[in-house]
Order: C-alpha cells, then sequence, then structure tokens
C-alpha cells in the first residue's frame, strides 16, 4: 500500500482526500516510478469538478493528475528504462501519488530540476502539437492568445525559435516577461483587437487561443479563415468553425524528448509558480482555479 490523492465524487477541491490505495504494477512497457513531482494541470480540475463527465464519465475513486516525474522503481516486460533511471512521462491511472505509472517514460537529464521535469509534459506537448496543426512558418506572424500561461508559454517560445513574429495577449502582470520570450505583448481585454492590429500591420496568419477568453470570433476575422485558428480551452469552437485542440497527433508523440533537451539546455523556459506537499493538493487545485498561480503548480509527494 502506499499513499496517493483520491477522490470519490465530483466537487470542489475539498472532495480531494489524502488515502491508502493499492501501490500500482507495471504492465507490460511500463515503468513505475517513485514520484518526485507531479504537474497540476487545468484537465485535472475539469475532472474533478465533473465538467467532463459527459465526455470520460469518472470510475471512482479516481487518482487525478497527468504528468510526473521520478526515479524508476519496478519496470513490465520490454520497459524502455532500468530500475534507478530518473525519468519523465504522461501517468497512467493518475499521478497525484507515492508512486506512479508512465507508458512511455522519457529520461530526465540532471540539469533539469525534477518540478520543472513533471511541469513539461502536457503543456509541453500541446503547445508542440498545435503549432504543427497550425502549418506555421518562419516569418509567418502568429498570435497566442493567453501567452502568459504555461501552454502559451512554451508556445511563444518554440514559434519565436522557428523565426516567426509573435504577438502574444497577456495580462499587464506578463508583459515583460512574455517580451523577454521574444513575442510582441500586448494587453488583453477591450480593445485587444486594435492593439494587435498596430502590433503586427502585417496582418496576423494563424492563432492559437490558450485563454478561452471569448476571443474566437475576432481571431477569425483577423485572419480570415477559421481553419487558421485553433483553440485548446473555449468549447464554443465548433460554433465558430474553429477546431479544437485535444488528445495527441503524431508529430507530438515524439516531442517530448526534443523539448526535455532544449528546457535542460536553458533554450526553454517554463517557470514554477509554487510547489506544495501531496496532502496540500487540494489547496494546489484552489489556487489554480481562482487563477492566482504565476506558472505552473506541482505537488511535492
Amino acid at each position: 500500500m502506499s499513499k496517493a490523492i483520491t477522490f470519490s465524487e465530483y466537487g470542489a477541491p475539498e472532495v480531494l482526500r489524502l488515502s491508502e490505495v493499492t501501490t500500482p504494477e507495471p504492465g507490460p512497457g511500463q515503468v513505475r516510478i517513485r514520484v518526485r513531482a507531479a504537474s497540476v494541470n487545468p484537465l485535472d480540475i475539469k475532472i474533478r469538478s465533473g465538467l467532463m463527465a459527459k465526455a470520460a464519465p469518472a470510475r471512482f475513486p479516481v487518482v487525478p493528475g497527468l504528468d510526473a516525474a521520478g526515479v524508476v522503481d519496478a519496470v513490465g516486460e520490454g520497459a524502455d528504462a532500468a530500475v534507478g533511471d530518473e525519468v519523465l512521462g504522461a501517468a497512467v491511472g493518475g499521478s497525484y501519488g507515492e508512486y506512479a505509472l508512465l507508458d512511455r517514460p522519457v529520461a530526465k537529464p540532471r540539469a533539469l530540476p525534477w518540478e520543472v521535469a513533471a511541469s513539461l509534459v502536457t503543456v509541453g506537448r500541446t503547445a508542440f502539437r498545435v503549432l504543427w496543426q497550425l502549418e506555421v512558418r518562419a516569418g509567418q506572424t502568429l498570435l497566442v492568445h493567453g501567452a502568459g500561461g504555461s501552454v502559451g508559454t512554451v508556445a511563444v517560445q518554440l514559434a519565436a525559435a522557428r523565426g516567426l513574429d509573435v504577438v502574444g495577449t497577456v495580462g499587464e502582470h506578463d508583459i515583460e516577461r512574455v517580451t523577454a520570450l521574444g513575442a510582441t505583448a500586448v494587453r488583453y481585454g477591450d480593445g485587444w483587437v486594435e492593439r494587435v492590429r498596430a502590433a503586427a500591420p502585417q496582418g496576423v496568419d494563424a492563432v492559437l487561443d490558450a485563454s478561452g477568453a471569448g476571443v474566437l470570433a475576432d481571431s477569425v476575422a483577423l485572419t480570415g479563415d477559421s481553419d487558421r485558428v485553433i483553440t485548446i480551452a473555449d468549447m464554443s469552437a465548433a460554433q465558430h468553425g474553429v477546431r479544437f485542440s485535444a488528445g495527441s497527433a503524431d508529430p507530438a508523440d515524439d516531442s517530448l524528448p526534443q523539448l526535455v533537451r532544449l528546457a535542460a539546455a536553458g533554450e526553454l523556459a517554463l517557470p514554477v509558480w509554487r510547489a506544495y506537499p501531496l496532502d496540500e493538493a487540494a489547496t494546489a487545485h484552489g489556487d489554480l482555479e481562482a487563477r492566482r498561480n504565476r506558472g505552473k503548480v506541482v505537488l511535492l509527494p
């Protein structure tokens, strides 16, 4: 037996409880890690609150969490790692616990802090996937809504490194930071369309909406083509003819090792706002849900 955070009903952060659970055993191709850090993602909140209940009903009790980094302590047949290896990856069956299973572990460089390693998985792969889906190329202009958030932060850096002109809508507190990442940062809110047009007089070729702030109609008008707009956060996408990007795409499946190398080399920054003990998962969810954070939120079992 081991300890993990579980919930047995949908609801507010308080449904999260520290529980005794059966320690998971790795199947073929899997590894079990002793978790050193687990990332808290917005999707965790949607699942816990019941917003995803129709699309993916929970089988209670649920151990939440999508991403983890830790030390391999057991391997399944054919697993591509050995006991004692430091790895990160997408968790199978939850990551908010002392132990977690990973399907396709990626080696963690020693230069990469545990908190960043766990944080990079979902947000990094999401940013990589959406840029691939938008088929953006050097010389084009990309608008990123929510450029100060974790997915936006990664997308800005990846796009700038590929030679794109990047404009990012952000809160006042993130203007300086996002500018330093290689984007022209403009304040979101009323008048954002005019500010973007002033920042990109050459026009906008593609839009990534990571904010879910009701910007899709104006984004389509800016590009002149709904196919050039993708959202990861606005469930009204279909009403605007816009793609909602979720899940994986083949190129993104191979992106995590690239992202890890960039982060370890200091070429990709992903700020971690706060790390919480495992038994403070409810507080972590509450802070993320209230958008108090200015970077990734992680749990340290």
